[in-house]
């Protein structure tokens, strides 16, 4: 499903428009985002967790040459699925 898919079933299945979904769409992508800018998790509650994971600096190789190079370290977003979506993905019912 892509953005736009995304969309079209928010405004059907909340009986809204098109326009509204969208707002509300982008509205949360931009808190989401916002909050892992400042290093803070968001927690839906059933749904899962949004938080900012460090990765450690490195050593990789470049496959077409096979020298090494450094890789920085960098702080990467992440999602962890919660328990009930977990369930749910796995067939249980709601």
């Amino acid at each position: 499903m892509n953005r736009k898919e995304l969309v079209e079933a928010l405004a059907a299945k909340t009986n809204s428009t098109k326009a509204d979904a969208e707002r509300a769409v982008a509205g949360l992508i931009d808190v989401v985002s916002a909050t892992l800018k400042k290093g803070e998790s968001v927690t839906l509650v059933g749904f899962g967790t949004f938080e900012v994971r460090k990765r450690a600096a490195r050593t990789g190789r470049n496959p077409k040459t096979g020298a090494e190079l450094k890789i920085k370290a960098a702080k990467v977003p992440a999602f962890k699925a919660g328990a009930t979506l977990k369930a749910l993905v796995n067939g249980a019912k709601k």
